[in-house]
């Protein structure tokens, strides 16, 4: 949302000079009077505030209206905006608002081969920009090339998505796909959120209960890989047709309408409308009697009307300041140089696509803060690393258009797509 800036009073000087004319005196007073109650202009910005709230400033409003310009204008201008951006590099245009742009940047003396999709949110706006799984049947327990889920949400843009299992191919991380959480947070990694009108990013954490009267329990995550036997997960339709085995003197229930419909230490069917919620024994066993069970779940931070996330980690760009905390979020592992893939958006909320070739001769990939340093010099403010090595692919206008190890990519759990609104799954 724009910011509403408030007008300030200045130091006046004090008027000392005698036999001021009425005239002038009128004047004063009719300032004063404009000053303090300024006439109302139309803006929609204000409408998202409490009228108790709102200061308006006209100098401000007038200064937007001023700023409007005509789509062929604002076109021309991301045109200029691109070209001086990203020099000796290759730009296609792919639609309106949407760039490709190939090039080939040296660090250290050897190089680096870089693939980045741009795109002004204004001028694509028929396009929505999303996560999606792999399966069309929406299971998490999938993997495909980008070119076939690309092909799957007749995609124009499309890059490997958030970290996951490769022996499965669940997503580890949150990931939240049209307001419905598939997965959790691993860590609290760094997660974009994607909003109607822009974007968010944060370290995302989850709190969630289950509650029967006065019995409570915490819920540790949703969809994700066991890592402690004591830790309780709530598994839905999307992980598969049955729960995951149970822990060590644990137990399963199954809740359909807020209703325990079964329980069993034995893997469970996991209903349609409901979970299976698996655990140690000795904390679901008291709710196997109960008639109405409540699950709540909420995210941190709360974004009020966020459509999707995706996780990836570590951060790469902070407010507008190069910030890489791998150790913090638990990814060590993926430390120099290497086939990488990031996103971030810019203070206009264009967002930036970025995939970059690495582990060969004519392109020895990029360490987190030599990608850091990129995201930030493209003009990202907030930035975030995603899957990277051998994930790392970027698909444009019908080819994948950088070169994986594995031709055309290897088989993927997720992407972050780009589709006209009408035809995206």
């Amino acid at each position: 949302m724009d910011t509403l800036f408030v007008m300030q009073n200045g130091n006046t000087e004090k008027l000392t000079a005698i036999g001021l004319n009425i005239a002038v005196a009128g004047s004063i007073i009719l300032f004063q009077y404009l000053f303090f109650n300024p006439p109302i202009f139309a803006d929609d910005t204000l409408a998202q505030l409490p009228a108790s709230n709102i200061n308006i400033d006209t100098g401000y409003i007038f200064e937007k209206m001023k700023k409007e310009i005509s789509p062929e204008e604002r076109s021309k201008k991301f045109d200029e905006e691109i070209r001086k951006k990203y020099p000796n590099s290759l730009i296609k245009t792919v639609s309106n608002g949407v760039k490709h742009v190939k090039m080939t940047r040296y660090y250290d003396g050897r190089p680096v081969r870089i693939n980045v999709v741009e795109i002004d949110r204004k001028l694509a706006s028929d396009f929505e920009i999303k996560p999606t799984l792999s399966s069309a049947e929406d299971s998490l327990h999938s993997k495909k090339t980008i070119t076939t889920i690309a092909k799957n949400t007749n995609s124009i843009v499309a890059i490997n998505g958030t970290y996951f299992k490769p022996q499965t191919g669940v997503p580890l991380g949150t990931l939240m796909i049209d307001g419905d959480i598939y997965t959790g947070p691993m860590y609290d990694r760094a997660a974009i959120g994607i909003f109607d009108d822009g974007f968010g990013v944060a370290r995302v954490q989850m709190a969630a209960t289950m509650k029967a009267g006065d019995k409570e329990i915490k819920i540790d995550n949703i969809n994700q890989p066991r890592t402690l036997s004591t830790h309780v997960i709530a598994y839905t339709k999307a992980w598969g047709q049955k729960a995951p085995a149970s822990p060590r003197y644990g137990m399963q229930v199954a809740i359909e309408d807020n209703k325990v419909i079964a329980s069993s230490s034995s893997p469970l069917e996991i209903p349609q409308n409901g979970y299976v919620i698996v655990g140690p024994k000795k904390q679901l066993e008291q709710f196997v009697s109960e008639k109405k069970v409540k699950i709540n779940i909420s995210l941190s931070p709360n974004w009020k009307n966020v459509r999707h996330i995706i996780s990836g980690g570590p951060y790469l760009v902070k407010d507008s300041k190069v910030f890489v905390d791998m150790t913090a979020q638990k990814l060590g592992a993926i430390g120099g140089k290497n086939p990488r893939t990031a996103i971030g958006y810019t203070a206009d909320n264009n967002l930036i696509m970025v995939a970059v070739d690495g582990r060969e001769g004519s392109s020895v990939g990029m360490t987190l803060m030599q990608l850091a340093n990129f995201m930030k010099a493209a003009g990202c403010t907030n930035a975030i690393n995603l899957d990277g090595g051998g994930s790392t692919v970027m698909y444009v206008d019908g080819q994948v258009v950088n070169k994986p190890a594995f031709k055309g990519g290897i088989a993927i759990s997720n992407a972050l797509v780009v589709s006209k609104k009408d035809e995206v799954n």
